[in-house]
């Protein structure tokens, strides 16, 4: 399989043809040096485009690196300090960049939103939430209400902790709204909507207070640790549908 047959099969299921309100330039940010006749032999996967997990794939010997936060994000930038010495490490060692934002986050075979809401085991997931005119989200509910204690321990299964749980709504939540990442003002989305619960990975301060006064449960489980799940699931279909070598990256940023 070559970077231009990679990203012909990534297309056909990730859809980023229909997010183009999306600024990040997804798809094939840098290419290798032959992209319609050198083989690719293995794909590393990571949640950002960073001098970390670069220099991991250039260690790793793979040929692509899949990311959700890629290195462009539709505008003109310098090529100087870090933004010089990651473009280098790639360039240098002829490793593909491929990256997936918002259709990622709205996937519903492998992306973050649907992923989690799997992951919880809810019921009736249908897309929630609306960002610059694309939905991106997801919701559903439960068989039988649970506290926000349990919420937590079913979303992070490996024992993982939340960065921050606002306790604020329903004693037991039955119906549960989900934007992983730095999705904390759409909570207002989910309050309007009359959920029990909001799961994004980010809060600013003014959250707080929000949640307060909305007598909504909230739960902040950090912008990296809600969006590994979408590359992760990418990574499983592409090694069972290609049979391509692929591993997978972990550098957290604890936020």
């Amino acid at each position: 399989m070559t970077l231009q047959e990679l990203d012909t099969y990534f297309r056909s299921f990730l859809k980023i043809e229909n997010f183009s309100a999306d600024p990040s330039l997804n798809g094939i940010q840098i290419e290798n040096s032959d992209p319609c006749t050198k083989e690719i032999k293995k794909v590393a996967f990571a949640v950002d485009a960073c001098q970390a997990t670069f220099e991991r794939a250039v260690q790793l010997h793979a040929d692509v690196l899949f990311v959700h936060h890629g290195i462009f994000w539709g505008q003109c930038e310098t090529v100087t300090g870090t933004h010089y010495r990651r473009l280098k490490t790639v360039l240098d060692n002829d490793v593909a960049l491929y990256a997936c934002h918002i259709p990622l986050d709205a996937n519903e075979l492998v992306g973050n939103n649907y992923g989690l809401a799997r992951r919880l085991g809810l019921q009736n997931i249908q897309a929630f939430g609306v960002w610059h005119g694309m939905t991106l989200g997801a919701a559903g509910e439960f068989e039988e209400p649970i506290t926000i204690d349990k919420l937590e321990r079913m979303l992070f299964p490996q024992g993982e902790k939340a960065l921050h749980i606002l306790p604020f709504g329903k004693k037991e939540i039955k119906t549960v709204a989900i934007i992983s990442g730095g999705a904390g003002g759409d909570m207002d989305q989910a309050v309007a909507a009359g959920y029990d619960a909001y799961i994004t990975g980010e809060i600013g301060h003014e959250e707080y207070h929000k949640a307060l006064e909305s007598k909504i449960n909230l739960i902040a489980g950090g912008h990296y640790q809600t969006e590994t799940v979408g590359v992760s699931l990418v990574m499983e279909k592409l090694a069972q549908d290609t049979g391509l070598e692929t591993v997978f990256i972990h550098v957290p940023t604890g936020l």
